[in-house]
């Protein structure tokens, strides 16, 4: 009997290296895959349909919400982003265990539908860090930075009904702390009970 994989909910402030540790810990261990969005924003370049996102019209995506098609979705600047179940459901019925990176919102939205879902909030050790990350970018102007800060303070304020807790003061152990997580859930008696049958079939 082959073990379902785990659902892996995975957020934090922006600054906090979220896609770094993520590409870490698939890059090891391939029972790993990403979750695939959905959105209707139009591809940026170098982007593949099924890759990156599904990329989909605004009357198809209302479709998926209509049908239940949808673990979660929200809406931003104007587009709207959202995780298809199936291909989801699909990979853990098959033994893998699925990895987002999404945001408050849509992670409670997930733990409502999935309450087995497992929620983990990375941050790293000092929040200084963050306002050095951001800035370190070069992208964004001071008001946008402020905005960043004030949301990350939010965030973190939320982070307190989480699972777990990753630091990623070095992205390779966050990803290593990461992957002990789900191998410990994996190992939950609750998952591993039936291997203590004790019954002898007699052919």
């Amino acid at each position: 009997m082959s073990e379902r994989g785990k659902l892996i909910v995975i957020c934090g402030p922006s600054g906090a290296g979220k896609s770094t540790v993520i590409s870490r810990v698939m890059q090891t261990d391939p029972s790993i895959v990403f979750s695939v969005s959905a959105t209707t924003r139009a591809p940026r370049e170098g982007e593949r349909d099924g890759v990156n996102y599904f990329f989909v019209s605004h009357p198809k995506f209302q479709s998926m919400i209509h049908n239940g098609e949808l673990l979660e979705h929200a809406e931003y600047v104007g587009n709207c982003y959202g995780t298809p179940k199936a291909p989801v459901l699909d990979s853990i019925e098959k033994g893998k265990s699925v990895v987002f990176d999404i945001e408050v919102q849509g992670a409670a939205q997930i733990k409502a539908r999935c309450p087995e879902a497992i929620l983990i909030f990375i941050v790293p050790s000092d929040f200084s860090q963050i306002e050095k990350r951001l800035r370190g970018r070069g992208t964004d102007s001071e008001e946008k930075i402020q905005g960043r800060l004030e949301q990350a303070r939010r965030e973190c304020a939320r982070a307190k009904n989480y699972d777990y807790v990753v630091l990623n003061d070095d992205p390779d152990r966050a990803a290593e702390e990461i992957r002990s997580i789900i191998l410990a859930e994996k190992c939950k008696m609750a998952n591993r009970k039936h291997y203590l049958n004790t019954e002898v079939s007699v052919s």
